[in-house]
């Protein structure tokens, strides 16, 4: 009997053996293959003490916390040491670290009530330099990269670095052990055959689960929404702000809303997944976009698929049920895209033949044969290791969902484990380059909605084909580390032709399942996008004023000459080349190594303060003191926002009041002012006078040093009276009375 079962199961062996590198035939005692790259590693690190750092408070003192942060997100943040320039910390943390090329950025703060925290300084740790599976000492000095002559202090530390290896080395150790156990080669045999049987019998159930649980799709709806005609009036002035619904199974999708129209234009296009080879029912609601109350129900109406040949564009036209008015849709339903679920042991990309093949379609041969089959993408999820306990058990029922922009498929669940294995391979069309792929661990509950457990998101672009690496699980919104990590084998192969047409088309929406809701630190941080948006330009602006005010006259000289040869030599095409000059700089600078993203890497990292994880204090005065921040930050914002508002339309009415003769006086004089522009341009090429002007701001300074420099344009619509100062303004405002009749109207 053993020897039947040996026999019979041998080759199955010698395949998982062959697959997870174990020699069967080899000496009890041979060592395992050493790892030759570990896709992880564990860094440990203990945060002593800080010396000598910066004073910021009135007293003389600070209160300074640190924090750690890998690839801009926050990994780490200390408790606050109050009034002490020599604070000790003696913290741990243990990270989970799966690129060395990115170092640990440590930053320092002293924490202000009420107040935005100061910063106290900086510092890298070049994780590449550091000895494995050694303790180092090690201290940072401080410093700040505006001021970097100043000494701010240094923080002491204690680094291990610590490669996380693979199965192939504990599989190997496991299978030693067992070997040196047994008496005779023989029950190795027959333990591993029996093994080799009870999964093999296991695989076969999962897989016929898999296949019965995975919805892979036969094909693709293309819905165009072209217009509607002749809706129903559900607003006061006659009028509706239409959108529609459109839900086929699981899948939804909103469109835009057109507002006081009943013969609204859409012009949108999505597709849905075709499951069912029959067809299936796409089901339609009109509604009317009411604010503050809930939106009206203005009809519906459903689409049979199974009514429609496939290949080719049908034009529908459908009447409203339970309301008036038509829909006019395009729908097209074209063959299956190439969408599969396989094991690990059989995928496409591993047969010479078929990746041969793959690599044909895709070549640049073929780059205009079916523009939106752009490439193919396979995904490997191998296992997962460390995740979190989700069940009182303190196990997990973990299952994986692979989604690429709208299309998504998953794994079946390993129940009560937190190291599962999956091996599956997953394969999709790739109708966007630029999409990310995304992977989500879930726990399975049956009795309720499944919990998070975790998330990575790859762009396509970056991918390396063929290397299989372990990526840190992260929390839903990506903005920071969760525990575990997955290992996952990405491929991706796609024309580059295909690719770069796509780009310039309308990208492709996902799926609409939930509304929007207002948050108070995405207010913060948008404000923040556009604040840092606008300083950048008046930057740019002061330099250029830099230069007509003589600050530095070689700058001034040069910035004189190129304005003249420019001008006198402009032509059309210089535009374009103009714009090709920073991208070729900023090309070299990253290919000599002098990569100027990382300054704004770190402008975005502090401006995601506010997004980072808050962390429980365990009084209630710090809980007070953390409302009181928010309350100040969003007063701040809600300021500057007023004052930027009232900014902005003033000046639109200071404009729209210059053409309706609210001053008669101001209309003249630009009606003057239009009059001798006309001329001049008509008389003059516009290259003289863009060279006249020039010149006249480049030695404005020169002729006269105390010269104030002023805005003409500015200064004359600064004279003119926005709308709340018209109607606060007394009737002698008109020096012409058959205008005055027009300040009752603001």
């Amino acid at each position: 009997l053993i020897l039947h079962i040996v026999q019979s199961y041998m080759s199955n062996l010698n395949f998982i053996c062959f697959k997870s590198g174990i020699n069967i035939v080899g000496p009890s005692n041979a060592d395992p293959p050493a790892p030759s790259h570990p896709g992880m590693y564990q860094l440990d690190i203990v945060l002593k003490k800080g010396n000598n750092l910066a004073i910021r408070d009135r007293g003389g003192t600070s209160d300074p916390y640190v924090k750690f942060k890998i690839s801009g997100k926050e990994v780490f943040r200390s408790k606050i040491i109050h009034k002490n320039l020599n604070p000790v910390w003696d913290e741990k943390v243990s990270l989970l670290v799966d690129n060395l090329r990115e170092p640990l950025y440590v930053k320092v703060f002293d924490y202000d009530f009420g107040l935005q925290d100061d910063f106290m300084g900086s510092a890298y740790l070049y994780l590449e330099s550091l000895e494995h599976q050694r303790t180092l000492d090690v201290s940072l000095d401080l410093k700040d990269p505006h001021y970097p002559d100043h000494n701010l202090g240094s923080l002491e530390l204690a680094v291990t670095l610590t490669p996380k290896e693979g199965d192939i080395r504990e599989t190997t150790m496991l299978l030693r052990r067992s070997w040196k156990r047994s008496s005779t080669v023989y029950t190795v045999l027959v333990y591993t055959a029996v093994c080799v049987l009870f999964n093999v019998q296991h695989q076969s159930l999962r897989l016929s689960d898999v296949h019965r649980k995975a919805q892979l799709w036969r094909g693709i709806v293309s819905i165009s929404l072209i217009e509607g005609r002749d809706l129903q009036p559900m607003d006061a002035n006659g009028f509706s702000d239409p959108y529609v619904k459109f839900r086929m199974r699981h899948q939804k999708y909103k469109s835009k809303t057109i507002n006081k129209t009943l013969n609204p234009q859409w012009r949108e296009q999505f597709d849905f997944h075709l499951y069912d080879e029959q067809g299936g029912f796409i089901d339609i609601t009109v509604w009317d976009k009411d604010a503050g109350k809930k939106d009206d129900f203005m009809g519906r109406c459903q689409v049979d698929l199974s009514l429609l040949p496939k290949e080719c564009t049908h034009r529908l036209d459908l009447t409203l049920e339970e309301g008036e008015g038509t829909l006019v849709l395009l729908v097209t339903l074209t063959a299956s895209a190439a969408v599969s679920i396989s094991d690990l042991s059989v995928n496409m990309l591993d047969d010479p033949h078929e990746r041969r093949e793959i690599l044909h379609r895709y070549s640049l041969l073929r780059s205009f044969h079916n523009i939106k089959d752009v490439g193919v993408v396979q995904v490997k999820v191998i296992r997962a290791e460390g995740l979190m306990a989700a069940d009182v058990t303190g196990k997990s029922d973990p299952f994986c969902v692979v989604e690429l922009s709208n299309d998504r498929l998953q794994t079946h669940t390993v129940y009560k484990n937190l190291n599962p294995e999956w091996n599956k391979v997953f394969t999709f069309n790739v109708k966007d380059i630029h999409s990310v792929l995304e992977v989500t661990v879930y726990d399975e509950d049956r009795d309720r909605s499944a919990d998070f457990l975790g998330k990575v998101a790859i762009p396509l672009l970056s991918i390396q084909n063929g290397e299989r690496k372990a990526y840190a699980l992260k929390s839903k919104e990506l903005t920071g580390p969760t525990k575990g990590v997955i290992f996952l084998e990405l491929d991706v192969i796609y024309n580059a032709v295909k690719a770069g047409l796509r780009t310039l088309i309308p990208i492709e929406q996902k799926y609409i399942e939930e509304e929007p809701r207002v948050s108070k630190q995405l207010l913060l941080q948008n404000f923040n996008r556009v604040r840092r948006c606008i300083m950048f330009l008046i930057n740019a602006g002061c330099y250029i004023n830099s230069c007509f005010e003589w600050e530095s006259p070689q700058r001034s000289i040069c910035a004189f000459l190129l304005f003249v040869v420019v001008v006198w030599n402009f032509e059309l095409y210089m535009i374009p080349l103009a714009l090709l000059l920073p991208l070729a700089w900023n090309y070299i600078l990253i290919s000599s190594g002098k990569d100027t993203r990382q300054g704004d890497v770190v402008t975005v990292e502090d401006l995601l303060e506010d997004e980072d994880e808050d962390y429980d204090r365990d009084d209630k005065d710090s809980e007070k003191k953390g409302f009181m921040n928010k309350l100040y930050a969003i007063q701040d914002v809600c300021i500057s926002v007023q004052s930027a508002l009232d900014e902005v339309a003033s000046y639109g009415e200071r404009i729209k009041n210059t053409f309706n003769w609210t001053v008669p006086f101001l209309s003249w004089l630009a009606i003057v002012a239009l009059c001798v522009a006309t001329i001049i341009v008509y008389f003059i090429p516009l290259r003289y006078i863009v060279l006249a002007w020039g010149v006249n701001k480049f030695t404005k300074k020169l002729r006269d040093p105390y010269t104030i420099d002023n805005n003409e344009l500015l200064d004359f619509l600064s004279r003119v009276p926005s709308d709340v100062q018209v109607v606060g303004a007394p009737p002698s405002l008109h020096s012409n009375p058959s205008i005055r009749p027009l300040r009752a109207a603001f």
